[in-house]
């Protein structure tokens, strides 16, 4: 199947200035060449360029659509075959057409991230590398962005392969005491293979160290805003998201439904949740609602209480704030506009000082302490790093932690003085595990797996 040639459309799809369909394989050029009439022949042009021209069907001989057709040979291509990508008119009937042509004339419909998996089998870009594309494209904020596009560099991949190569080193030492004991003292190698596999877990560690932080910018934090009916909840929301997103009344019990949204916030990404204020209700209806934000608040990396200024704490505020004692907690208290009733002593047994934020979002005042709270929580108050080589993936994770299990089953295993050949099986898997984050060791099938979330024409 790898020789065969496949087609996409690679732009989504919809009304648009312009749409891209991408054909790859080795009859791309000729494929294309069938439906496509220009001054030259397609077969005949220069790799990297551009040439303008009609799309025609070629039974009937009409003339379907304009277009500029990009002619890019293997193996200077993202695939390393032979591409040619065709830009015509946006729009769901003229894309439909031209990629039915394409489809009739030698290509097949290629599958989810097939180009982006042949760009993998054909040695262009390695296994992490080609997942941190669909970072790249899910990317929700700037520094979301930067961090996928660093992978997509190799970025991650260097560091693997560097940490592998250690490993590579410390299995020939083994293999020579093994073939030639004689020239070894055991109780030296067993010294050496600790110390080469606490430097291997000291790196493991450093990739293991931002991996909360990578896979919140890469995935957004979960934010619920929780409170009781009519203290600004919804407010809140619109005032982050810049947008009248939810209703606002003077009427307690206006929500009823989780409303989620995307914002980012300084650099931080949030997937925010506004949910029904929590109460004690007769209301069928806001029943509910409760219920889905109780939900939404056990699923919550962060929780955003919003509590009034101009109201003394109420039995439910208390009681939210004796529950959520133990979670990650943000107290809100808004509406500094208006006369202040609220005890802040009694709040301050409740949570720190810098967990609370004095708000008006009305007045727009107190986003920016909100920012900063938020930052301190997941980042220690600083989002920049020189090294942008964050792991986010949680395949990655989990393969980065076997990989340490392993090496410290290793270093046990020395300290026992068991026999080293069975220290090297475990040194060998450690080694195997992380080769499959940029897959040198791996099945077919979970290959497939990882390809098959990406989306047609990628």
């Amino acid at each position: 199947m790898i020789h065969d040639t496949i087609a996409a459309i690679s732009t989504p799809t919809g009304e648009g200035g312009i749409a891209i369909i991408r054909v790859s394989g080795s009859e791309a050029v000729r494929t294309v060449e069938r439906i496509f009439t220009a001054k030259e022949k397609l077969s005949e042009v220069q790799t990297h360029t551009v040439h303008y021209g009609y799309i025609y069907d070629p039974e009937t001989n009409e003339r379907l659509e304009e277009a500029l057709v990009t002619v890019m040979r293997a193996p200077r291509s993202f695939t390393m075959e032979d591409v040619v990508e065709i830009g015509c008119h946006g729009g769901f009937v003229s894309v439909r057409k031209v990629l039915e042509l394409l489809l009739g004339n030698g290509a097949r419909l290629a599958e989810p991230g097939e180009f982006t998996k042949r760009a993998f089998l054909n040695g262009r870009i390695d296994l992490s590398q080609a997942e941190a594309v669909i970072d790249l494209i899910r990317a929700k904020s700037d520094r979301a962005f930067k961090i996928a596009l660093k992978q997509v560099e190799g970025s991650l991949s260097k560091r693997i392969k560097a940490l592998r190569h250690q490993l590579v080193e410390l299995m020939a030492h083994i293999e020579v005491n093994i073939d030639y004991p004689e020239h070894d003292v055991e109780e030296l190698t067993n010294a050496y293979i600790k110390d080469r596999c606490r430097l291997a877990i000291a790196e493991v560690d450093d990739l293991l160290k931002a991996a909360s932080q990578g896979k919140m910018l890469r995935e957004g934090i979960v934010t619920a805003i929780v409170g009781r009916p009519n203290v600004g909840k919804s407010s809140l929301l619109n005032a982050l998201t810049q947008e009248n997103k939810a209703i606002v009344t003077d009427i307690p019990g206006t929500t009823r439904d989780v409303i989620e949204e995307f914002v980012t916030l300084n650099g931080i990404p949030l997937k925010l949740l506004d949910t029904a204020g929590i109460r004690e209700t007769s209301d069928v209806v806001e029943r509910i609602g409760v219920e889905r934000s109780k939900h939404a608040l056990a699923e919550a990396d962060l929780i955003l209480l919003v509590l009034n200024h101009n109201e003394s704490l109420h039995e439910d505020d208390l009681k939210l704030l004796e529950e959520l004692n133990d979670r990650q907690l943000i107290v809100i208290v808004n509406k500094t506009d208006l006369d202040r009733k609220l005890d802040t002593e009694q709040l301050a047994r409740f949570v720190p000082p810098e967990r609370i934020v004095m708000m008006s979002v009305q007045e727009e005042e107190g986003l920016r302490e909100l920012e900063q709270a938020i930052s301190m929580i997941f980042f220690e108050g600083k989002l920049e790093s020189n090294d942008l080589t964050y792991v986010s993936n949680v395949r990655h994770i989990q393969l980065l932690n076997k990989a340490k299990a392993s090496l410290n089953e290793a270093i046990q295993a020395a300290e026992l003085f068991t026999p080293i050949d069975m220290v090297q099986i475990d040194v060998r898997n450690a080694w195997e595990e992380l080769g499959e984050i940029i897959g040198d060791s791996m099945g077919e099938s979970l290959i497939d797996q990882i390809f098959s979330q990406f989306c047609l024409g990628k």
